[in-house]
This record gives structure tokens, sequence and C-alpha cells, in this order.
């Protein structure tokens, strides 16, 4: 079940987005639960993270759509944020909140399938693995998704994480076993990198979450198909 928010303030649109859904749902024999709310501040004051894709409307009376997002976005850092606007410009500003993308009004349907189809592909690909990394006195518990990338230096990996950086005896290979069905692939000898915190890639370089790393010329290719395949389209 996939569970899905509508934010829109003209009930006809809201009603037609609705409609959408279930369309799609008897068309792709997926399952949805939706939840209705008539303006920004009603998501925000009733949020609850259980939602997979919340569709946001930018402009709406009492808050707007950009505004809730922020709000939402401090109370749950994973839904999939798709923005509803009759301005494409407003749109771009959907970046700060990480928005998946952006549909223009009037929504026709075949945009809207498309948008819901590419962010039902994204969580598909939100398999979770947890590594259980050795420190002092213990071990912390590592989710794969927040791992940004694994670096090998000598006899020891360190994980750059969302939580911060943490080390210990393995090899990288090893790592790359346990996480071989979780999107991860080499840029180069030293790194295995979470393909989807890759910001974006310059020549030979590539940021993830923020931190510059180099593709090596052989793994170039398979390391761009490999990124290509993730996002579902072409990567040059």
């Amino acid at each position: 079940m996939i569970h899905i928010a509508i934010a829109e303030d003209e009930l006809k649109v809201q009603q037609l987005l609705e409609s959408y859904i279930k369309r799609y749902s008897i068309e792709n024999n997926e399952k949805f639960s939706i939840s209705l709310f008539s303006d920004g501040d009603e998501i925000v004051s009733d949020y609850n993270s259980k939602y997979d894709i919340v569709f946001l409307d930018i402009q709406m009376r009492r808050l707007d759509g950009m505004k809730a997002a922020e709000r939402i976005r401090e109370m749950d850092e994973d839904v999939i944020l798709i923005f509803i606007t009759n301005m494409a410009n407003f749109a771009i500003r959907g970046y700060a909140v990480n928005a998946m993308d952006f549909i223009l009004k009037p929504v026709p349907y075949f945009a809207f399938s498309q948008q819901l189809k590419k962010a039902i592909m994204q969580l598909s690909k939100r398999v979770e693995s947890y590594i259980a990394l050795p420190i002092e006195n213990g071990f912390i518990r590592l989710s794969s998704s927040k791992i940004y990338y694994i670096e090998s230096y000598g006899h020891r990996i360190t994980f750059h994480t969302k939580k911060g950086v943490y080390s210990t005896n393995d090899t990288l290979k090893n790592m790359e076993q346990k996480l071989v069905n979780h999107n991860f692939f080499r840029c180069n000898n030293s790194y295995l990198v979470n393909l989807a915190h890759v910001d974006s890639v310059r020549k030979n370089d590539i940021i993830v979450a923020g931190n510059p790393l180099t593709i090596s010329r052989p793994k170039k290719k398979a390391f761009m198909d490999a990124l290509a395949d993730y996002i579902g389209g072409v990567v040059k």
C-alpha cells in the first residue's frame, strides 16, 4: 500500500488529482491510500510520516506549498514531494526542499501518471539494509540508505553517513558484496558510492552529498551506466 497526500485548495483540482490516482490504480494494479487537505496549514498540523508521496499546490491561501514543504522536510526527510503549480518559475525553488519534480496546471492525466510512476519507481529502490558497525564498547547500526559513500584506506574502511563518520577494519570488496542490491557502485578503487546521494557529475568528478569524488577512467562508463539505470534516464 502506497500512502499519498494531496494538499490543494482548489476543490476541483483536488478531486481531479484524486480521480487520476484511482485511475492509475486500476490501470497499473497499484494500491493507494489517499489523504486530502485543502490548504498547506492542514497537512502540516496533521502531518504524519506515514506518507510516501505528497502532492503540494504551491499557491494556497493560508500556507503556500513551498512553506508547507519546508515544514514537512523538518519532520520527514524521505517523503517524495511533487509540486502542482501554474507557474514554472515557482517550482524551481523546489530544489531547496529536495522536491522530486513539479506538474504544471492544468494537469493532464498523462503528465500526472508519469510523475506518479517515477515516484513509485523511486520508492521501490528504497530497499533498506542494516550494517552493525563495531565501535568502542559496542556497535552502531547503520542504515544503507543513510550511507553517502564508503572510503577504503589500507586495511580500514570509513563510512561517510548522515549521522557522522565511522571507521572499522574491513575491506571495500566485502562491503560491496553486502550492499550489492542496494544501489551502491564503485567510482574508483577507493570509493563505494550510494547512487541515491549523487548530486551531480562534472567531467571526471561526482558530488556525493556535497563531497567531490573522482571517477577513475576505467570505471567511468560502468559507473555512469549504473547511475543512469538508477535515476531512470540517460546520463552523459
